[in-house]
């Protein structure tokens, strides 16, 4: 393609305005010579625990770490299996490997895209150690149900909210509802760094306590190690960037979920396109706007039609975890969940970020319009 009128993502609202904040604040850690564990760290550890209503944060160096460390964290080891949804980043997965525990998928809701709850009571077993709800797209699972849904089984909850930062619903945030809830910065996200980040949040004194050990080669004081560690630290440059563009964050928010009413608005009465179901309301964060490409449209030719017309597109996510090739060792085969391949075979992601304009929405609009039949 030569050319781009409308972009997938669009950093430069977010950035532009920030930029002297963020090159004084780096100025000044590399005056200090801070840059790991130093005090703005600390500082947004605390500020986005405290806005997502958890009592500790920690810092590690990316989501996949938060998800990997924090289910050790939480007991989770070999032997033991986590329920997970079959459509999520295979990040999810390899979170669940690393503790030599063994992911069991579960289909999702066609509706939300979603893990289904009904679905995953009937994969069960005495193994199960835990589930872990991914909260895709910046849609919360629903907290209750989930609840209900844990206390009934005696399961652990480990969110996977990589996608959800102060995602809300039914009164309550992301991050909250579980033993611990994984995130990544990831510079895409809607709290994105400039490079790699995440954390675990969690209300659980002991689970923070062995998880700044972890990330920090299992020592809880300098040169006494007494836990198996690694090296999994969010850089104080990162943590900075991050810190300043927190206050920001839930009007970046707003901002996506008025996009994406008027996406759904527009969308909703045209044939052959069907947006996921928002059964957040307000507190649907948007990280992604996603529909379902049917019939008598195809996914793959609208999304060139698309791509002709300069307006990008994603795919979230193409190949279903049991379908992909390192990890077919699982034992799943094409078919074991319908949903989630049916999802993978229509789902198409729209343009999406703090910064796109209604006029834009109505270009991409007006763009699928008319693609259709005549």
């Amino acid at each position: 393609m030569a050319y781009v009128t409308i972009p997938f993502v669009d950093l430069s609202f977010q950035h532009e305005p920030l930029q002297a904040s963020i090159e004084q604040l780096w100025r000044d850690c590399i005056a200090q010579g801070q840059f790991i564990l130093g005090p703005h760290l600390a500082a947004f550890e605390q500020a986005f625990a405290e806005a997502s209503g958890v009592a500790y944060g920690i810092g590690l160096a990316s989501g996949t770490d938060a998800l990997a460390l924090g289910m050790r964290a939480a007991g989770i080891q070999a032997g033991d299996e986590v329920l997970v949804p079959a459509n999520t980043f295979i990040a999810t997965l390899i979170g669940i490997l690393r503790t030599g525990a063994t992911p069991v998928l579960v289909d999702c809701d066609p509706d939300t895209a979603l893990i289904d709850l009904n679905a995953a009571v009937k994969k069960i077993t005495p193994q199960t150690k835990a589930i872990a709800p991914v909260h895709l797209y910046g849609q919360l699972v629903a907290p209750q149900a989930l609840k209900d849904f844990a206390q009934s089984h005696n399961l652990l909850i480990i969110e996977d909210a990589a996608q959800s930062h102060l995602a809300h619903r039914d009164g309550v945030t992301a991050g909250s509802i579980g033993t611990l809830a994984a995130y990544s910065f990831y510079p895409s996200k809607n709290l994105g760094a400039m490079g790699d980040g995440g954390m675990v949040l969690t209300n659980d004194a002991e689970i923070a306590s062995k998880l700044r050990a972890y990330r920090n080669y299992g020592a809880r004081e300098k040169y006494i190690h007494q836990e198996w560690g690694t090296n999994s630290r969010l850089d104080n440059l990162q943590a900075a960037v991050l810190c300043l563009k927190l206050p920001h964050l839930r009007a970046w928010n707003i901002a996506r979920n008025q996009r994406a009413q008027e996406y759904t608005a527009a969308l909703t009465p045209l044939p052959g396109i069907c947006p996921l179901a928002n059964h957040s309301g307000l507190g649907h964060s948007y990280h992604l706007y996603v529909i379902r490409v049917q019939p008598p449209l195809h996914r793959e030719q609208l999304q060139a039609a698309l791509t002709e017309a300069g307006i990008q597109t994603g795919i979230h996510y193409p190949i279903p975890c049991h379908l992909q090739p390192a990890y077919q060792f699982l034992g799943y085969q094409p078919g074991d969940f319908p949903v989630a391949e049916q999802l993978a075979a229509e789902i198409l992601s729209l343009p999406m970020y703090p910064g796109l304009t209604s006029a834009q929405v109505e270009a991409v609009v007006a763009a699928i319009r008319d693609r259709l039949p005549q």
